[in-house]
């Protein structure tokens, strides 16, 4: 059910690669709720993935850019705001792989290589984005940024490897952007930690399907799947939360504040 909490909102979702994705599904939901939107992802990943399909869908178009590139996410925001005609109301940056755990490497024997990257495209590509934001002026004050991130990043667990470390870089990002961009722009900036998700990245980690039944089984309300997640997501961009920011905000079902449970 539509409650038009968007209406009249405008918004950047990168990450969107196929119909699993939460990013996709955010941008659907995004445009039910009554927001006009512009999507973004790699060229690759345009070319591998469905996200034109999306975009013929929503009625809208896909800019590509690397979100490790400056120059390209410059180009994005330009076109982005020459598509509106005006500057934006809401970013969901949905961006991260480590080509470590794509390749089974574990945490004690990283290539440093590999880690750099993962740390470029997981967490820095959010800095880049957010300062290339806020270098053209492209939000509107009371605008919302939201980044997604993992419990990984605050608690210590087996298989998710140097993503984590992004994950924490990013969350930190988070506070000190949002700090600034809270005091001189009212621009709010948070990050979503969400429960394993059954989702093409998700499916690259480890024990990943052991830890969705665990956790699903254990959280009080079950996990937040990607369509929970994407309705979370439209409320953070939406006027209802415009004090909300700096945070990191769990959509878990409650697994956030358990103890570990041997006996379930």
């Amino acid at each position: 059910m539509s409650h038009n909490i968007l209406t009249g909102k405008k918004g950047l979702i990168t990450g969107a690669l196929n119909e699993n994705s939460i990013a996709w599904k955010t941008a659907v939901k995004a445009v039910e709720e009554g927001a006009e939107i512009v999507l973004t992802n790699t060229a690759v990943a345009i070319r591998m993935g469905e996200i034109t399909q999306l975009a013929d869908q929503l009625h809208t178009i896909v800019i590509p850019a690397d979100a490790t590139s400056v120059e390209d996410l410059e180009n994005l925001v330009d076109k982005a705001q020459e598509y509106f005609g005006g500057k934006l109301d809401f970013v969901l940056h949905s961006v991260g792989m480590s080509p470590n755990l794509r390749k089974g490497k574990p945490y004690t024997d990283v290539s440093y290589e590999y880690f750099q990257k993962t740390l470029d495209i997981s967490a820095l590509s959010y800095h880049k984005l957010l300062q290339t934001l806020y270098k053209k002026d492209a939000l509107n004050e009371w605008a919302s940024v939201v980044a997604l991130t993992y419990i990984a990043a605050d608690r210590a667990m087996p298989g998710y490897g140097d993503m984590a470390d992004a994950k924490a870089v990013l969350q930190s990002i988070t506070r000190n952007f949002g700090l600034i961009y809270g005091r001189e722009k009212h621009v709010r900036v948070n990050t979503v930690s969400q429960s394993p998700t059954r989702t093409t990245a998700g499916s690259g980690i480890a024990g990943m399907a052991d830890m969705l039944d665990y956790t699903d089984n254990v959280s009080p309300l079950g996990n937040a799947d990607a369509d929970d997640c994407a309705e979370y997501l439209v409320t953070l961009f939406s006027d209802y939360t415009r004090k909300i920011t700096m945070q990191n905000l769990y959509n878990d079902g409650g697994y956030s504040s358990l103890l570990p449970i041997m006996d379930i």
